[in-house]
């Protein structure tokens, strides 16, 4: 089972797009997938389709109770693909987790025993913060959607760097499995200046694949589901299918 959380701390970078829909397209390739909402904001929940009033028990109970984790899994409407959804409880994990015994491991413990998956996807908040945290100490690789765009590129050393300590830390394992260039737009010359500086700077861990500024992305988990099923033929399901590929 890999384990890989989906981070960066800014927000609106197409992060939970990345991982709802390349967790779809592995899914639909036959692999047996597990999304995990640690976000407040249950934006990951929200694209699967799940009610609010359907979400708990949900990562706030699991990080509280470990044990807790295989009843609050959830079946999607993507075939061999469930869900560990997210409350709005969650934003006050993070004050509850300070006082607690390894706070950043409770994700960790939660997932110890879990088994008949082959893929973990967390998708994480955009923060530096305790869940953000949990999610790269639990995992195996970390995923960085990065927008293509200038100050984008502040962002990604900084958490570069906090995954560098975490190896150091708490969690010698972790490794990069790679930044994936979302909301490219190849009108915009700043698009192919950007992604000229991060291949030259961190060559092959950049994904060959780039994920395009698509309205269909945008407007599929508005219509609850993932782009993949709300408009297969679409650029940015294309590229998802193609990321899922090269992901491996």
């Amino acid at each position: 089972m890999r384990t890989i959380a989906v981070a960066n701390q800014k927000g609106g970078v197409g992060k939970t797009t990345t991982a709802v829909n390349l967790a779809t397209a592995l899914a639909a390739a036959g692999r047996r997938v597990l999304v995990i909402d640690l976000d407040p904001q249950g934006n990951a929940s929200t694209g699967f389709g799940l009610a609010r009033d359907q979400r708990s028990p949900s990562t706030y109970e699991v990080l509280s109770e470990p044990a807790r984790l295989p009843e609050a899994l959830r079946p999607t409407m993507v075939p061999g693909l469930s869900l560990l959804p997210a409350t709005d409880a969650l934003a006050g994990a993070e004050v509850e987790l300070v006082g607690e015994d390894k706070p950043t491991e409770r994700l960790r413990d939660a997932l110890s025993g879990l088994a008949g998956f082959d893929l973990v996807f967390i998708d994480c908040p955009p923060s530096l913060g305790l869940l953000t945290l949990n999610a790269l100490v639990a995992a195996d690789e970390v995923l960085i959607p990065l927008q293509a765009e200038f100050y984008a590129l502040e962002g990604l050393t900084q958490l570069l760097k906090t995954v560098e300590q975490v190896k150091t830390r708490g969690n010698p394992r972790l490794k990069l499995a790679g930044v994936v260039l979302t909301m490219v737009d190849r009108r915009n010359n700043l698009c192919d200046q950007v992604e000229a500086d991060v291949r030259a700077a961190l060559g092959a861990q950049v994904f060959t694949t780039v994920i395009p500024r698509n309205v269909r992305l945008s407007e599929a988990p508005s219509h609850g589901m993932p782009a993949l099923l709300y408009d297969l033929r679409c650029p940015g399901s294309a590229a998802y299918i193609a990321l899922a590929r090269e992901f491996g």
